[in-house]
């Protein structure tokens, strides 16, 4: 988290469950997990964000095949509290706090051949079989918590706008999961290593211009987190961690460096990430990559659109390959997003 020295950040076990929720209309308590098996190429993210003022919680399900295949469900099931991370067939179970947690999915999923098909959802979902898909993964924590809610240096509260906010709170560990997923008539035994993340308070999807967001396991004892958010006045906020030897060293300084396709997608990435100890240098090279999208009208009638490109991401550094994700947010203005790192020539 970026350092200053009237902020602190507070964290429990309790907050691994859910919270009272905000009278913010936009509150989002939301729970993700992500896994990537390095043997066999398998890979996936689940997401719930209750949003019980609005009375329903966003769910999402993403596993990346290993010929490119992507299979991808997306819901906005009706939800009447915020007790616990269960709606439209996925379920979170926190089973020790920090250490062990377990995620189920029984539903279907929209099963693509060519996933790009997602940057129109309502076609993607009427022309691809949607096929039924069970997911059950036991996550177990390989490093220290990162980050928790901020609060001034005695204690109090720090003042957010609910209409600019992404979250008032939010953490994130690396973490190791094993199980099984199937969909259809075919199915895989999974074991390897990834990342989770938990934040709480008022969300809005356009609540920041563009970030992106790369974080990637080599294995149980090396994994890093590299994330670029885009500010109001044009200095983006860079940060992360490096996790060695069950520790995690904070990254002080980031770059990226994206290549995209025709559709702005990115393809391949050079990262660089600077922590006291030394400089990293991480290539990655996307394998399988999903489009989605998040649209909310204003009240004063105009339609705003966020675009999320969600790429399943094979990483080299210090030698060594690992998986994880690079995931590219950005507002998308006169059909074109606007992120300042994206080519529009």
């Amino acid at each position: 988290m970026a350092h200053n020295d009237n902020v602190r950040f507070v964290l429990e076990p309790s907050d691994e469950y859910c919270h009272k929720p905000d009278d913010a209309s936009n509150y989002n308590e939301s729970m993700y997990f992500n896994v990537f098996d390095p043997l066999r190429k398998v890979g996936g993210w689940f997401r719930l964000g209750n949003r019980v003022n609005e009375g329903y919680a966003e769910m999402s399900t993403c596993i990346y095949l290993p010929d490119g295949r992507v299979a991808f469900m997306y819901g906005r099931p009706k939800i009447e509290d915020n007790r616990k991370m269960n709606a439209g067939g996925l379920r979170f179970e926190v089973v020790e706090p920090f250490e062990k947690l377990r995620v189920v999915y029984e539903g279907k999923t929209c099963h693509l051949e060519r996933p790009l098909e997602m940057a129109n959802p309502s076609k993607a979902f009427k022309s691809n079989p949607i096929l039924p898909c069970s997911v059950e993964l036991d996550y177990r924590g390989v490093a220290p918590m990162y980050g928790g809610r901020p609060v001034l240096a005695d204690g109090s509260e720090i003042p957010i706008d609910p209409e600019k906010s992404f979250a008032k709170a939010h953490y994130e560990q690396h973490v190791a999961a094993a199980g099984s997923i199937a969909i259809g008539d075919e199915s895989w035994t999974i074991d390897g290593f990834g990342l989770r993340d938990k934040s709480w308070g008022p969300r809005y999807w356009q609540a920041v211009s563009w970030y992106r967001w790369l974080p990637m396991s080599f294995g149980p004892d090396f994994a890093m987190m590299i994330s670029i958010i885009g500010r109001e006045d044009g200095n983006p906020r860079r940060s992360g961690m490096v996790l060695r030897d069950g520790e995690y060293v904070t990254i002080r300084d980031a770059r990226i460096e994206s290549e995209w396709d025709e559709n702005w997608y990115q393809t391949k990435l050079r990262a660089w990430a600077k922590t006291d100890e030394r400089e990293h240098h991480v290539e990655g090279r996307v394998l399988s990559m999903i489009p989605l999208r998040n649209r909310r009208k204003t009240p004063q009638g105009s339609m705003l659109v966020t675009r999320i490109t969600e790429g399943m991401t094979e990483y080299t550094c210090d030698g060594k390959t690992g998986y994880g994700l690079s995931e590219y947010l950005d507002q998308i203005v006169d059909d074109k997003p606007i992120g300042p790192d994206v080519p529009h020539g």
